[in-house]
């Protein structure tokens, strides 16, 4: 099954930068968007990809990534 996050990494092209989407996707929801940011950022760990941006914001007791952009590497 492919997640939201993967489906963002395969549709970016190599060595653009490119954002993960919000409106508009099932992404708009805030916790959605946060978990779909972290496995990004596992990506990240694993080498494939490079983070440009992050934003985070305060959501109740809990700090969320509410902005992520990233660079294709592999």
């Amino acid at each position: 099954m492919k997640t939201l996050a993967h489906a963002a990494y395969l549709d970016s092209s190599f060595g653009a930068v490119s954002e993960l989407p919000h409106a508009g996707s099932p992404l708009e929801n805030p916790f959605v968007y946060d978990d779909a940011a972290r496995e990004i950022k596992q990506l990240a760990d694993r080498g494939l990809v490079e983070i440009i941006s992050e934003r985070t914001r305060q959501m109740a007791d809990e700090q969320l990534i509410a902005h992520l952009s990233f660079k294709r590497l592999r």
